[in-house]
């Protein structure tokens, strides 16, 4: 899979396959004040970051994930990371239309992070419309998946602002990045709401970047 996945490139960010020579990179980036980073497991020293590469690209030879950095164009600068992971591709009958799909049939959008820097920034809004867009319009998907935190409001409000469907919440679902089994609030996005999440992602990233401007 990972031979198959181009850098998704947009105007001011593009996602470029996660490789072991990011490790450096994503420590850099995640250096800062560590309650920015309570709700999510982000590597924050060179050992971290080189089994959380591993992990991901364990993943991607499985076939199950496709992990990214996340590179700020203007400078080539290393400001986060994020990937598609839990890739499913249905056993659909012979003779049926999608049968033998190498891409995924449905998939999960996750592991997402910031530099402190490019927080509250278009950089998250242009990277989720990189990767819906490349789930639903390339590979055609049927669903993509969003969990968070249950104490993570501030992304909860974001997925819900885009358009994201909430379906309930998963009791003891992950590990926490503050190692306690986490409950998650489980949200999708399935192909007929995608043009709707498309304009939504897309006013954003304009109004974001409008100010962003502003001096």
């Amino acid at each position: 899979m990972s031979s198959e996945l181009p850098v998704l490139t947009g105007t001011r960010i593009r996602l470029e396959p996660l490789l072991p020579g990011h490790a450096g990179a994503l420590v850099s980036a995640s250096a800062g004040d560590p309650d920015l980073y309570q709700w999510s497991p982000v590597p924050r020293t060179h050992e971290a970051a080189a089994a959380y590469i591993q992990a991901a690209l364990a993943g991607r030879d499985a076939g199950t994930a496709a992990p990214f950095a996340i590179v700020r164009i203007q400078d080539g600068a290393v400001i986060g990371s994020t990937r598609f992971f839990d890739m499913e591709r249905w056993n659909w009958p012979a003779g049926h239309e999608r049968h033998s799909r190498r891409a995924p049939d449905v998939c999960e959008i996750g592991y997402s992070w910031l530099t402190h820097a490019a927080i509250r920034t278009a950089a998250n809004s242009e990277a989720k419309l990189l990767m819906l867009g490349h789930a639903f319009e390339q590979w055609q998907v049927l669903r993509v998946c969003l969990h968070t935190d249950a104490r993570n409001k501030r992304s909860q409000a974001a997925i819900e602002r885009i358009g994201g469907k909430f379906e309930g919440i998963l009791r003891g679902h992950r590990l926490a990045a503050d190692i306690t089994p986490r409950d998650s609030y489980r949200y999708s996005i399935i192909a007929s709401e995608w043009p709707d999440v498309k304009r939504r992602l897309t006013e954003r990233l304009q109004c974001e970047s409008h100010h962003e401007r502003e001096p």
